[in-house]
């Protein structure tokens, strides 16, 4: 067990930010896999811009690597430019 008041301290911020981390990059990867399977084509494009930015806000706070977002908006973009 921690032995100084600051230790407990960031055992509780550490359980918060990572449930806080957890819920937004589980909305993000909900909301990737909706516009995944969207078929059509002016609705995905709609769609893309809000899950676009939930991304870069993700990676803007390290929840996710900025990599990994730019890599999931380039699929999507790409997805939805191959729609008919």
């Amino acid at each position: 067990m921690a032995n100084h008041k600051s230790a407990l301290k960031r055992i509780r911020q550490t359980a918060s930010r990572r449930l806080r981390n957890r819920y937004y990059a589980k909305t993000a990867r909900n909301a990737v896999r909706r516009l995944r399977a969207m078929t059509d084509k002016a609705e995905a494009q709609a769609a893309l811009p809000k899950v676009a930015s939930m991304l870069d806000r993700l990676a803007a706070k390290n929840t996710i690597s900025k990599n990994k977002a730019s890599n999931l908006k380039s699929k999507l973009a790409r997805h939805i430019n191959k729609l008919g």
